[in-house]
């Protein structure tokens, strides 16, 4: 059995055959926590756990990328897809009330993206994320729940911004892209790092090393799908039933077999999210 502690099978690359997704993870033992990126995204996730007795869970969020309007690309199987997003606000209320759902395990994901940022004004987006950064944090706190990082491009300043709170944070940092060191100073904080298909790529060293080193009593596994297959799929579109070649990288760089990754980042995951 393994959990794929990061999903979004709730994004619209999916929409032709999440029922077929999803089973075929459930089949094979593996099951998934769907994150939401905004409002939208955060109430299917809900919709879409609410449909399975267990094995399909939900985290609610608001991602950086969504504090402004924005036109990006990606391609998926080939096919390039146009993506359109409009600035939200982060309605505490609203999912306040969504977490009151019983399949709800975290908030997030949220952080810092310094990567997306499109607006000729970055200072303010970065205000912005911070402002909604705290939020989840604070309600995350409120309600016992765990909060789910994402960062890109800032893993210095949002270390020094988390560090300047002064507590610990019950989370992780999820799609871990910085060095060993950083991480460190990371679990220090008491979260936990998450790995996706990233740590199977060759060029992917200081991340191995990362990994490598790393307590696996503090690590999780993931696809972050649809994006980020691990090899051998890099290039086509993620789903949970990858996150086995997650495990096995995990085993390979550690030296310990692929059963004790297993067991113990299930140990991980379902303490982290109360499942």
């Amino acid at each position: 059995m393994l959990i794929d502690s990061h999903a979004h099978v709730n994004f619209k690359q999916f929409e032709k055959d999440r029922t077929d997704v999803i089973k075929r993870s459930l089949d094979n033992d593996i099951w998934m926590i769907n994150v939401g990126s905004q409002l939208s995204t955060s109430q299917r996730a809900i919709e879409i756990a609410n449909e399975y007795e267990q094995g399909v869970y939900a985290a609610i969020g608001l991602h950086p990328i969504h504090l402004e309007d924005q036109i990006y690309e990606d391609v998926i199987d080939g096919e390039k897809i146009e993506f359109r997003t409009r600035a939200e606000e982060f309605d505490t209320e609203k999912y306040k009330d969504l977490a009151q759902n019983k399949k709800v395990v975290a908030f997030g994901e949220t952080g810092f993206d310094y990567f997306h940022i499109q607006s000729k004004n970055k200072q303010q987006i970065l205000e912005m994320q911070k402002k909604v950064l705290v939020q989840h944090l604070e309600l995350a706190k409120e309600m016992n729940k765990p909060v789910i990082l994402h960062c890109r491009d800032a893993y210095t300043e949002m270390l020094t911004f988390l560090q300047s709170r002064g507590e610990q944070i019950n989370g992780v940092l999820h799609c871990y892209g910085g060095n060993l060191e950083q991480a460190k100073d990371y679990l220090e904080l008491g979260l936990y790092i998450g790995f996706t298909g990233i740590v199977t790529f060759k060029n992917a060293q200081s991340i191995q090393q990362a990994a490598k080193n790393i307590p696996l009593d503090r690590i999780l596994i993931e696809t972050d799908c649809p994006y980020l297959a691990p090899e051998p799929f890099r290039g086509k579109r993620n789903e949970p039933l990858y996150v086995k070649h997650i495990a096995e990288k995990i085993a390979e760089l550690k030296e310990l077999s692929f059963n004790n990754v297993c067991s113990q980042t299930i140990k991980n995951t379902k303490k982290l999210f109360n499942i």
